[in-house]
């Protein structure tokens, strides 16, 4: 009579270790199945408490392998034979009934339940390691995408300071106005860029700011073209802009890069092409935007070092785009992009 209240208690016992311990909630239910099997070996006794243990068992073993380490499934495996061998070998038939179908089929259910947690832990690690991997890709991406704000801001930036303390520090005795002028394009361009770097660490910092606080400036777009056009014209380079065709607001994304694309180009120009000119065609018709900077100085190719031309490639073709980039026959040098528009920004 003492047979299944053991096994009750053990099995209750053995659901409130289960989460935590799980081995020694397997331990406890083997514990109790044998305990019960040694009460009261009696007719009949040995077939239910078999079913009981199969179920108990291979529910635990089945959550041991899918939550803890294969060490610790593997041990949980071995302690379900122990168990069976010590029932087989203390209490080989009690009340005369053969219990061997019945502890090869509890061995039989361990072993499947045993499997499924495996596999369940498997496919979990195959989960984790996906999530990690579009983390590291994403991480990745958002580097690049980074670098080549920085490379865009710093370069044309520095590239027209430069020029324009050179061409200060030459004048600076001769003519004062115009080493003044120098100066105050430097102090423009500098203070610009400042608010470029600063708005871009904000957005690296967005994570970390409250709800109270927001970016401190919106990214430039083809709408700062004409400012673009005065800081290249401070640096010595005229630039001819046109727009042949109507423009209509445009995808931030799309607008950011156009922008950036554009402004890489002219950086080209004044530090490249040794000449004072250059002109920008902007074009949006067909659910296409198209930019091209064509110049006439002396040219060039494509074979450098430098990160501007893969910069300008790369952003078009995130965004699905074209992009080439070489001398002209004429001479001079073109840049053309070709950025497609998505329909609800026509």
């Amino acid at each position: 009579m003492w047979a299944f209240p053991a096994l009750i208690c053990a099995l209750l016992v053995s659901a409130l270790l289960l989460r935590r311990r799980p081995l020694m909630a397997l331990a406890v239910t083997l514990a109790g199945s044998v305990a019960a099997m040694a009460l009261e070996p009696g007719p009949g006794q040995g077939p239910p408490v078999q079913i009981v243990i199969a179920g108990a068992a291979g529910i635990e073993l089945c959550y041991l392998a899918a939550t803890r380490p294969r060490a610790g499934s593997v041990t949980g495996l071995a302690m379900v034979g122990v168990g069976l061998l010590i029932e087989a070998v203390l209490i080989p038939d009690p009340g005369g009934v053969d219990l061997a179908p019945f502890q090869g089929g509890v061995a039989v259910v361990t072993i499947v339940a045993w499997l499924i947690g495996m596999s369940i832990r498997q496919a979990q690690a195959r989960a984790e390691v996906r999530r990690s991997q579009a983390a590291t890709q994403t991480a990745m991406a958002e580097r690049l995408r980074i670098a080549r704000e920085l490379h865009d801001v710093v370069a044309h930036s520095i590239g027209i300071i430069a020029i324009q303390a050179g061409a200060g520090r030459r004048v600076f005795d001769t003519r004062p106005d115009e080493a003044r002028d120098a100066l105050a394009a430097i102090e423009a361009t500098s203070r610009e860029t400042l608010s470029g770097l600063r708005r871009m660490v904000t957005g690296l910092r967005r994570a970390e700011l409250g709800p109270e606080q927001a970016p401190l400036g919106p990214a430039p777009g083809l709408a700062d073209i004409d400012r673009l056009a005065a800081m290249t014209l401070d640096a010595g380079v005229k630039v001819d802009v046109e727009w042949p065709g109507s423009w209509e607001p445009l995808p931030a994304d799309i607008d950011l890069s156009a922008f950036r694309i554009i402004q890489e180009a002219l950086t080209n120009v004044v530090r490249h092409a040794g000449t004072d000119e250059c002109r920008v065609v902007i074009n949006q018709r067909d659910g296409q935007l198209s930019i091209e900077v064509t110049d006439s100085g002396r040219g060039g190719d494509v074979t450098g070092t430098g990160y501007g031309i893969t910069g300008m490639r790369e952003r078009a073709a995130l965004l699905g785009g074209d992009f080439s980039a070489g001398p002209r026959p004429g001479g001079g040098f073109r840049v053309a992009a070709r950025l497609p528009v998505p329909a609800p920004a026509r």
